[in-house]
């Protein structure tokens, strides 16, 4: 082989140069290749909403995001979720997945602004522009090949992320003008996990449903129900007596990742302590076929007499063997795991008990925030926002404000609250100290999620239905 000299230093740096950028263009390639995936609400399947990975974003580029407004068939006033370079239509995408109020599941592209697909279930024109509605935020498979998302005739669609197409529908109620599903679903060990609450005004008959599907198939494997739960599958809500119950958290069902065991809260209802779980915190097997534990306030009758609602929150995992568990009587309740353990009703017993941010109902998912062997608590409700340090066994408060807000997230240290009359704040999450005000319009119960340089949030509020919405997405800007 002939050996060929450079004598020219000029000639050898050149080339060097060029072999330098030609690696460096491999390795931005690369690096544009990886990403993070956030494959349901809350990020993971206990709903922590703090995420590990690193987004790209920061607190030196977060105020200076460029925000892109995309218009889409329907309000979403719930959550998206995202799925890094997935095959769409024969290409390769960053994708946004939303379901509306009316049930379109739509996926919007995260780096051109543009709608990939659109599924409109088989029914939509019976209940569009009706007060027949879903609030319920999509799901993601975790061989990122489908997606699950709920329909306001009380089905989940298994969605093929290529196309949209439809592998499966199953219904979860057999009365979807009276059961909601307003909560998103979960997708867990090979399952789907539904559950079912009511329209606003607490309009009879209904009940608070737990619903395990198999997530290849659809076949709905069973039931748990909040009232006559010695009753297993689907139930006409008429035949029971008992009423209400709603399971409506924002998180839904939340699910401990080490023992798959199931939590979920209740709304008003009966309760009895026996087959009737109204104003109750609900620990379920992964399976949804044994109840494993409960807790209810001691001024259960008070909480359902008075309309205020347990279950107007999700419980909140904290630790191996803590829950946090707010509500519409403005409290957030520590409750040990043991103490509710079985199925003997257990009232009262809380660890301890904080007020809301601002003393106000809560609706909102807490943000559960893991950093420096520390686990801090960030929650918000109409009138402020706060954080807790989690600490010898208690909440101990590190910071709060006064600006109200939908549930947080937390990237990077920053967390993310989006203030439903308009505007997404973003806070040092350590500190409370305002980083950012991103401007935006009002809505709901909209959240936003944070990954891969980008904040997503839906604006627009399923109390005044409307067949267009807006989808906000935020982008590092490219001086950054």
């Amino acid at each position: 082989m002939e050996t060929i000299v450079f004598r020219s230093r000029a000639l050898r740096y050149a080339l060097f140069g060029a072999v330098v950028l030609a690696a460096g263009a491999i390795s931005r390639a690369k690096a544009q290749q990886k990403g993070n995936d956030w494959l349901q609400f809350g990020s993971d399947v206990q709903s922590t909403s703090a995420p590990a990975f690193s987004t790209g974003i920061s607190s030196s580029n977060v105020a200076s995001m460029t925000r892109h407004q995309v218009t889409i068939d329907g309000i979403v006033d719930g959550s998206a979720i995202y799925l890094h370079d997935v095959t769409v239509k024969g290409a390769k995408h960053n994708v946004f997945f939303v379901t509306t109020t009316y049930g379109k599941t739509i996926a919007v592209d995260a780096d051109h602004d543009s709608i990939l697909w659109e599924y409109t279930p088989a029914k939509y024109d019976t209940w569009a522009n009706t007060r027949q509605i879903t609030n319920t935020s999509p799901a993601a498979d975790p061989d990122r090949e489908a997606i699950y998302a709920g329909a306001p005739d009380g089905t989940v669609q298994k969605l093929a992320v290529t196309d949209g197409q439809a592998l499966w529908t199953t219904p979860v109620t057999l009365l979807p003008e009276r059961e909601k599903m307003d909560s998103p679903l979960k997708v867990f060990r090979g399952h789907v996990i539904a559950v079912t609450g009511g329209y606003i005004g607490d309009r009879t008959p209904y009940q608070g449903h737990v619903a395990i599907l198999d997530a290849q198939s659809g076949k709905l494997l069973h039931v748990w129900n909040s009232l006559c739960s010695d009753r297993s599958g689907l139930i006409q809500p008429s035949s029971c007596s008992g009423q209400r119950s709603a399971i409506w958290g924002r998180s839904g069902a939340v699910i401990d990742p080490n023992t798959g065991n199931i939590f979920v809260a209740t709304g008003n209802g009966t309760y009895d302590g026996k087959t009737n779980w109204g104003d109750a915190t609900i620990e379920l097997n992964p399976d949804a076929t044994e109840m494993l534990g409960n807790y209810t306030p001691e001024n259960n009758a008070e909480l359902d007499q008075r309309d205020l609602d347990v279950g107007s929150t999700s419980p909140i995992i904290i630790g191996d063997t803590i829950l946090a568990q707010g509500g519409k009587d403005a409290q957030i309740r520590l409750i040990n795991l043991k103490q509710m353990a079985g199925t003997s009703p257990h009232a009262g017993g809380e660890t301890q008990s904080v007020s809301t941010p601002s003393g106000n109902k809560m609706f909102t998912a807490g943000a559960v925030w893991k950093h420096n062997g520390q686990i801090t608590l960030i929650v918000a409700d109409n009138g402020g926002t706060e954080a807790w340090n989690f600490t010898g066994g208690k909440l101990v408060q590190a910071w709060k404000n006064s600006n109200g807000g939908t549930s947080p997230v937390v990237a990077d240290g920053m967390a993310f609250v989006y203030d439903p009359q308009g505007g997404l704040r973003v806070y040092d999450a350590e500190k409370g100290t305002q980083i950012a005000d991103l401007q935006c319009g009002a809505g709901h119960w909209n959240s936003p999620i944070v990954i891969d340089g980008k904040i997503a949030l839906p604006e627009g509020n399923a109390n005044r239905p409307s067949s267009s919405g807006v989808f906000d997405i935020w982008t590092v800007s490219a001086s950054h």
